[in-house]
């Protein structure tokens, strides 16, 4: 029944949000030591985590992970390389258009 079904679990994390001249990013870390594989979905739950410029902020929360059935981590692996190449077909330059 895996193929078809998917499972939810919940999992303790914490979740960094960096927002600084050198770097912005957030950053999901389960302390569990819970693994994603291709295709599963997670969501933090709480309000939104709002750092101020120049700041590095942390929180601890709880994650809802939803695993994918076998079928749809099957289809992630195959259709993954393409949606990649989506990403690759943008560039940046400094040229502006006319």
């Amino acid at each position: 029944m895996g193929w078809i079904f998917r499972s939810r679990e919940t999992a303790p994390c914490t979740v960094s949000i960096s927002h600084r001249f050198e770097e912005l990013s957030a950053h999901v870390r389960f302390n569990n030591g819970a693994v994603i594989h291709p295709g599963d979905t997670v969501k933090v739950q709480g309000p939104e985590i709002m750092a101020p410029y120049g700041e590095v902020v942390e929180e601890d929360r709880m994650a809802t992970i939803i695993r994918a059935s076998k079928l749809e981590q099957l289809w992630t692996r195959a259709t993954g390389d393409f949606e990649f190449m989506e990403l690759c077909e943008f560039s940046f330059s400094e040229e502006a258009l006319s």
